[in-house]
């Protein structure tokens, strides 16, 4: 029988929802490392694949790793500050309308109970109590009416993640050329290969998708990507003489 991930005691229950609601950022760590592995081993790829010197893979990996990795942090640290500017314009509004027309919000928190299946005496208890305090009365419609997770994720951290885990994983295919290793090219695409298996396997631990089934789909699109910068420049090798 499969282990359940929490006790169901009436004291770790407690405990549990005591604790504040933690955001998670392993979203913004598979970004960032997938993208780093890609883009990194797509301008190995290509160069191999144009026949260039070994020095050109350092000198543009390295400036992809700062450039793009700086570059997709920033991105998504403005993606997560909208975000939470969004989260908060939401509740300031909803703020104002319960301030100026609480019989109106308290008959979506009717409606929203009654698509629950309350009715009759139940409905109306259920919606004094979450109308009786105005901060739970924010959180349950901005939760209900918008959907809005109340953990907030922070965009420094999001952006660090991101960074962090785009250089980390970027690095792997350089990493042959950096220490002048024969057969730089074909240890890198086993590298990044793994890689790409590793973030896969690691995305499981939140889906229901077997762990390798995502650590091959993931390996699939990097492959996919890297082959398809290494027929570029190939080609371009071609095309220039």
């Amino acid at each position: 029988m499969t282990e359940l991930e929490h006790e169901h005691t009436a004291d770790a229950i407690a405990v549990r929802l005591s604790q504040p609601q933690k955001p998670g950022y392993l979203r913004d760590w598979v970004l960032g490392g997938i993208d780093g592995a890609v883009t990194t081993f797509a301008i190995v790829a290509g160069i191999a694949g144009a026949g260039l010197a070994y020095s050109i893979v350092i000198i543009l990996g390295v400036a992809n790793l700062v450039a793009d990795g700086i570059s997709m942090a920033a991105g998504n640290y403005s993606g997560v500050r909208a975000e939470n500017d969004e989260y908060e314009k939401l509740r300031e509004m909803e703020r104002r309308h319960i301030s100026r027309v609480p019989e109106g919000e308290r008959a979506e928190v009717r409606q929203i109970f009654a698509n629950k299946g309350f009715k009759g005496d139940d409905l109306e208890r259920a919606v004094a109590i979450i109308s009786a305090d105005e901060e739970r009365w924010i959180d349950f419609m901005i939760t209900e009416e918008y959907g809005a997770a109340k953990a907030r994720r922070s965009a420094l951290m999001s952006a660090a993640s991101t960074f962090s885990a785009f250089v980390i994983c970027g690095a792997v295919p350089l990493l042959p050329y950096a220490f002048r290793l024969e057969n730089s090219f074909e240890i890198a695409i086993v590298a990044t290969g793994f890689v790409f298996f590793l973030i896969g396997a690691l995305r499981s631990r939140w889906s229901m998708t077997p762990w390798w089934m995502t650590a091959l789909s993931t390996l699939t699109i990097g492959s996919l990507a890297a082959l398809a910068a290494y027929l570029v420049g190939a080609l371009l090798k071609g095309v220039g003489g």
